[in-house]
């Protein structure tokens, strides 16, 4: 009896794209306009799965070859391999191998017959196996060929950095891990110029992908340590230092946590740097009483990133410097108090500079750089600390936060850098930027609360401030302000409605449910995701491969907001996110609080993936005005109606009602929606600039900038 074949894969809209070498709105079109596409053989409505083998048929059919890239085909081979074949371990080490032979080696391995490509890729991993952590003997089979041909293209065509990066994004998907994200590149090299002199051996004690040690190296590091509790991590960062620190340069890299299993208990390096996990209360403070890491005092349970401060401290040789990233609590909580006074007594702590917000994961808060020195016995202890804010009021004001890719990168990096340099050279006879820097005294220091937070130091002092300049800004502020009130007025002028008649209208309507279900639109909302995924929605991810083009993402806190996609997504997590058009109708999914509930997509929306928090409502343009439909979404009562919960409302989109009116009707009624929402929208600029405005007025008179005019 012959056996039944087994059953081909599934792939989704967004693998078609790639095999296909098409966009992804390509595929939609032909998913509308071609009545024999095939149909899909399992997932969801908004994300659909498609038979592989069906799919491939139907492209050749059409004459539609491959023009998949060798990461896209990557991509898709490593999801479809067979569950026991080769391990992403394997695979990185392979990588490891195949980057140090020419292309055209790797032509050849890949014009090999099955049997002697393994045979060969077996022999090619073993020799390089013993520099890359916690791996066992690399053993691959025939089943292994598609993925081996697929990895040997990438890293031909694409090199070895994209292909690294595919298959650490796949193994963190396959294990669940959470909290892995990468440091942004111009924060990491930030980071890596901050420490003084060029260190010739740095260790990175959290060291994820190795972004840290890679930008160290780039300053002329070359003896790289590396440490992370994410096995794949510290795999991959071996791997991407071995290719990218040069010729000479040492890299160790091992597997485990650095605060309970320190890798490197005697080690001592010149500098180290780190982005360290944050909010961990499980790092170790039960069994960690007695480390003699703790020179500063013992870190309470709720002050993990004290104990790394300590843990780089540790690790410094006399005079070293340690840079750290970390959240802006750890400045200013009480329960720290004591260990920051003592980091400050004793010449520990050097700087603080804060970060704006969107500057690194997580994006809605602004990060704080620390820059720390390991005590020299000989030398006195220093009697200032810098302190640097780069966060500017202006722009970021009624925002919860933006893209690390929206950041001002070079005017953040000029600014700490500039004053560091300055003080480094002369702590004592630096000079006060207004605004921006100030070097604060000890003993000013040494207070209740102990409070490092670069904002509280920095615009404490006004003194410096330019009076014909602050002059300047609030006038030009004010004209602003009176620009945009007399907009609201004009607006508000203009009606755009008219009294009903002696009683309210009486609506037919139709729930949300209805319609949908009588094609007049569609509801989409993003899958549900874990918080590792969703925290990668915004911002850039730790398994997002090298170069990798991102998808902005609208999230429910944009619309709130009143901006645009902040959000990005990798490749892999946009196969199940909807893609926004113009004219779909986006509606938050929690209801109340303040900034909008609401918007019309619009060109700045159209190609951004729906995110999390947001319901999208997309109508059909010959049956639904989309204004119209914004209109009576929103609209409170209609809200309230359809939402459940106390303090916090969660929307349950099918029991929104509309009323059913002539579509010439409903035109009408958008066109009222419209000036309403313009009206809405200039008075919220309005009100920013008159905070704004009152905000540096305020400022100049308590700062003796500014005087009041006589009356």
């Amino acid at each position: 009896m012959p056996q039944p074949s087994a059953p081909s894969a599934q792939v989704t809209a967004a693998e078609i794209s790639r095999i296909a070498g098409v966009t992804r709105a390509t595929v939609s079109n032909w998913r509308r306009r071609h009545d024999d596409f095939p149909v899909p053989s399992g997932g969801t409505d908004s994300s659909p799965l498609y038979d592989l083998e069906e799919v491939r048929a139907w492209l050749a059919s059409r004459g539609q070859h491959t023009a998949a890239t060798p990461s896209g085909e990557l991509r898709t081979t490593l999801r479809l391999r067979e569950q026991g074949g080769a391990g992403v371990s394997d695979l990185l080490v392979l990588v490891l191998a195949a980057a140090r032979r020419p292309a055209d080696d790797l032509a050849g391995l890949l014009a090999l017959p099955d049997d002697d490509l393994v045979k060969q890729a077996n022999d090619a991993a073993a020799g390089v196996a013993d520099v890359v952590p916690d791996t066992e003997p690399v053993r691959f089979t025939p089943s292994d060929t598609t993925v081996l041909r697929a990895l040997l293209l990438c890293v031909r065509d694409e090199g070895a950095q994209t292909t690294l990066g595919v298959l650490a994004e796949r193994e963190l998907e396959d294990s669940a891990a959470s909290g892995a994200y990468r440091t942004p590149a111009p924060l990491a090299d930030l980071l890596a110029r901050l420490v003084p002199g060029s260190p010739a051996r740095v260790l990175d004690p959290a060291c994820g992908s190795g972004t840290l040690l890679t930008a160290a190296a780039a300053r002329g590091a070359r003896e790289l340590y590396g440490q992370d509790s994410l096995p794949v991590q510290a795999r991959r960062a071996a791997v991407d230092l071995l290719l990218t620190a040069g010729e000479g340069a040492g890299v160790t890299v091992r597997t485990g946590d650095s605060l309970r299993a320190d890798a490197f208990p005697d080690l001592t390096v010149d500098a180290v740097v780190c982005n360290p996990p944050y909010g961990d209360r499980d790092w170790g403070h039960d069994d960690l009483a007695y480390d003699s890491r703790w020179a500063y005092g013992f870190p309470p349970r709720a002050e993990s990133e004290l104990a790394w401060v300590q843990h780089a401290l540790a690790h410094l040789e006399p005079g070293g410097h340690a840079v750290l990233l970390l959240p802006p609590a750890t400045a200013s909580r009480s329960s720290g108090r004591r260990i920051r006074a003592e980091l400050i007594r004793s010449g520990a702590l050097r700087a603080v500079a804060a970060l704006p917000p969107g500057a690194a994961i997580p994006l809605h808060i602004g990060l704080q750089v620390w820059i720390l020195q390991r005590p020299e016995p000989t030398r006195p202890a220093y009697q200032t600390i810098l302190f640097v804010d780069t966060v500017d009021e202006s722009s970021t004001s009624g925002r919860s936060g933006t893209r690390s890719s929206s950041v001002d990168w070079a005017r953040v990096t000029e600014q700490i850098l500039t004053a560091w340099t300055a003080y480094a050279e002369d702590p004592d006879g630096f000079e006060t930027q207004a605004g921006v820097a100030r070097a604060v005294s000890v003993v000013d220091l040494l207070d209740e609360v102990v409070d490092v937070t670069p904002a509280r130091q920095v615009r404490a002092s006004q003194a410096d401030i330019d009076p014909q300049e602050l002059a300047r800004e609030a006038t030009s502020a004010r004209e602003g302000l009176a620009a945009a009130v007399r907009t609201v007025a004009e607006l508000a002028g203009t009606a755009a409605w008219d009294a009903a008649g002696a009683s309210a209208r009486d609506w037919r309507t139709a729930t949300v449910s209805d319609l949908a279900r009588g094609g007049a639109l569609k509801v989409l909302r993003a899958v549900p995701v874990s918080p590792r995924a969703a925290g990668a929605e915004a911002g850039h991810t730790e398994a997002g491969a090298d170069g990798e083009e991102r998808r902005p993402v609208l999230t429910g806190g944009d619309l709130a907001g009143g901006t645009g996609p902040t959000g990005q997504a990798s490749d892999a997590r946009a196969e199940q996110m909807p893609e926004i058009a113009e004219g779909d109708v986006l509606v938050r999914n929690l209801v109340g609080g303040t900034g909008p509930v609401a918007r019309v997509a619009g060109e700045a929306e159209a190609g951004a993936l729906l995110g999390a928090g947001v319901h999208l409502f997309r109508p059909d343009p010959a049956r639904l005005d989309p204004w119209f439909l914004l209109g009576f979404l929103s609209a409170e009562a209609n809200l309230a109606g359809a939402s459940t919960g106390s303090s916090t409302l969660h929307l349950t989109p099918g029991r929104l009602r509309v009323p059913l009116l002539p579509l010439e009707e409903q035109r009408r009624y958008g066109e009222a929606f419209r000036h309403v929402e313009a009206l809405r929208e200039q008075a919220r600029r309005t009100r920013d600039l008159a905070e704004e405005t009152a905000r540096l007025v305020s400022g100049g008179l308590t700062g003796g900038q500014l005087v009041p005019r006589p009356t």
